[in-house]
């Protein structure tokens, strides 16, 4: 039986394809429209899945959608009804949002498919969420925890699941316990990304980024505008906030009464003189930093608080993370060691995308009652090209290459040029599902070289100078320069969901953040062994047995997704060298 679970219409529209429970196609719509976080309906990411597998509508059969719109309808009206009338423009935007497409997604899904609608089921935004996680992991239990913005009316949820590997019972995904809208953390930490002047549900990385600079100078006016209880529970003082009524300001007067003027999207970070920097400007951007740091301080601490209390009331020593706060890499490891868990599973697509998988799941594991066969091991489920068709594209192009016809030539050539300092475009297989670029679809540097940071977000990426780089590091060498547990233990070390304190930072200053973090991916012979044979290469010749991994982007854009694509962004930036498969294209010297 094929399943289709869709997403859309918030942030981050997706499609996945399960054949018999099985994984087979999954992607965001942004890799295929190029627009970033699209949230459009996911016309072309429903035709990549189901061209992949040769299928039509037709053969599905279930469809199911990652929320239930009347129920999100119903939170929406009421709060305008309860925030009238600051929220008279609130209402007019979601009359016509809503009355022109997003009842009636029903109908739009069957329309498109070509089928009945008694197909088409829907999934609770946050059971989607926790599905995504628990059933996607190696667990027969768990603990389960959902944190983001907002769902129907949840925004954060506990649980707890039980799987079936056997076929000797039946599969449970149960949420006990949720706070509701308008206290979310998601959203509080949004509020402070807009505050920092980044965009909202795109700049959120950001914010963890600056948050090494400062300190957390800010956590007790956090606490003055959030109420926390032992256990973790929270509610905001909405009188500090304006995004219940308005869909332009997150924060209001009173906010900026607590935590002073707003920063300027754009505006020059510099914590030293070396830029040209005034006092004023460094005065500036140091209250930033703390403002960041204490935003983040409070989100690790008020999380592990509520991991804790799941832990006492599951007593399971597993546990599974799903919803955009799962993309927090340093307050997921701070809760590994913070609390009784002893193994944590987090969705990879942790935010909306990932919901269509998890309510495709749900359908398949839950609703069905089939067992369980499937564990997400790696996240390679996107559109790949073959090697006939890059050479196509590259000769329509007119563009000059080099084909080597073995692995190893490739390899030796292209590890020789990370060597050589040079900035390489990695292009290979299919591409990767959710946010973190894996060894598919990545920009490779030399690790070594503590100029390659400025080289990279200056020259290549063209993005603010204080974001960090990660590096993908061979598995059998992660515990040798970085302060980790087991790894193999670990699921999030392959997701590059974990951050993590290093150990020879001297010997590789480009992945080592100011605070000494690194937020790692694990690389798995198993898993991508062009990817690990190319970085064992690197080893053999420098005694690093890791790189420079940064997503395949300019900054504002989706991760390429074709060749053309790929060779676009290689011209438009600083790249030396970009590898299409197994052909390579080099800028000259000079």
């Amino acid at each position: 039986m094929y399943i289709l679970g869709i997403s859309c219409y918030y942030h981050d529209s997706a499609a996945v394809l399960l054949r018999d429970g099985i994984l087979i196609a999954a992607a965001e719509e942004e890799r295929f429209t190029r627009v970033k976080h699209d949230y459009a309906f996911p016309y072309n990411a429903i035709k990549f899945c189901l061209e992949y597998e040769g299928i039509s509508g037709k053969d599905l059969g279930y469809v199911v959608f990652h929320e239930k719109p009347f129920l999100k309808f119903e939170r929406i009206i009421k709060t305008i009804i309860s925030t009238y009338p600051k929220s008279a423009c609130l209402f007019q935007e979601v009359a016509i949002n809503w009355m022109k497409e997003k009842l009636w997604i029903k109908s739009r899904i069957a329309d498109y498919l070509n089928i009945t609608e008694d197909k088409i089921l829907f999934c609770e935004h946050h059971l989607s969420h926790a599905s995504s996680a628990f059933l996607c992991s190696p667990f027969k239990e768990s603990a389960i925890l959902t944190v983001d913005g907002v769902g129907e009316w949840a925004t954060l949820t506990l649980g707890k699941g039980r799987a079936d590997w056997d076929g000797s019972g039946e599969n449970k995904v149960e949420i006990f316990n949720q706070i509701n809208f308008p206290h979310s953390l998601g959203l509080l930490y949004s509020v402070f990304t807009a505050f920092l002047g980044f965009k909202v549900n795109n700049g959120e990385y950001k914010v963890m980024g600056m948050s090494a600079y400062g300190k957390p100078k800010y956590l007790d006016r956090i606490y003055e505008i959030v109420k926390v209880n032992s256990d973790g529970s929270f509610r905001l003082n909405m009188k500090y906030f304006s995004y219940h009524y308005s869909t332009r300001q997150s924060f209001n007067k009173n906010f900026i009464g607590l935590f002073g003027l707003p920063r300027t999207p754009g505006e020059r970070f510099v914590l030293d003189g070396n830029r040209g920097a005034s006092s004023e400007e460094m005065r500036k951007s140091r209250r930033y930093a703390d403002i960041a740091s204490s935003i983040q301080k409070f989100t690790e601490d008020i999380l592990i608080k509520i991991a804790n209390h799941l832990y006492d009331k599951t007593g399971f020593k597993n546990l599974c993370m799903a919803g955009g706060v799962a993309l927090n890499c340093v307050a997921n490891y701070k809760i590994l060691n913070n609390t009784p868990f002893e193994n944590i599973f987090i969705q990879p697509a942790a935010g909306d995308s990932g919901a269509a998988l998890g309510a495709a799941l749900y359908v398949w594991h839950c609703f069905l009652n089939n067992r369980r066969k499937f564990v997400l091991n790696h996240t390679y489920w996107g559109k790949g090209y073959s090697s006939v068709e890059v050479e196509k594209i590259l000769q329509n192009k007119g563009v000059m290459y080099k084909k080597f016809d073995g692995q190893k030539e490739l390899i030796d050539y292209v590890g020789s040029r990370i060597i050589n300092q040079k900035v390489i475009g990695w292009y290979q297989g299919r591409f990767e599902w959710g946010p973190r670029a894996l060894g598919n679809r990545s920009i490779l540097a030399d690790p070594r070289n503590a100029r390659m940071k400025e080289i990279v977000n200056n020259k290549i990426k063209f993005r603010e100078p204080f974001r960090p780089f990660a590096p993908s590091v061979l598995k059998e060498y992660a515990c040798d320069f970085f302060e980790i547990r087991d790894v193999n233990a670990h699921y999030p070390f392959k997701f590059m969901l974990y951050t993590v304190s290093g150990r020879r930072e001297e010997e590789i200053p480009a992945v080592i953040h100011v605070d000494g973090s690194s937020r790692i991916q694990v690389v798995d012979k198993d898993i991508n062994p062009l990817y690990y044979e190319l970085i064992e290469r690197f080893y053999h010749h420098t005694g690093i047995p890791l790189v420079l991994n940064t997503s395949f982007n300019l900054k504002g854009e989706p991760i390429v997704n074709t060749p053309e694509e790929a060779y676009n962004t290689f011209l438009r930036s600083g790249m030396d060298v970009l590898v299409l498969e197994n052909y390579v294209i080099e800028k000259k010297e000079g």
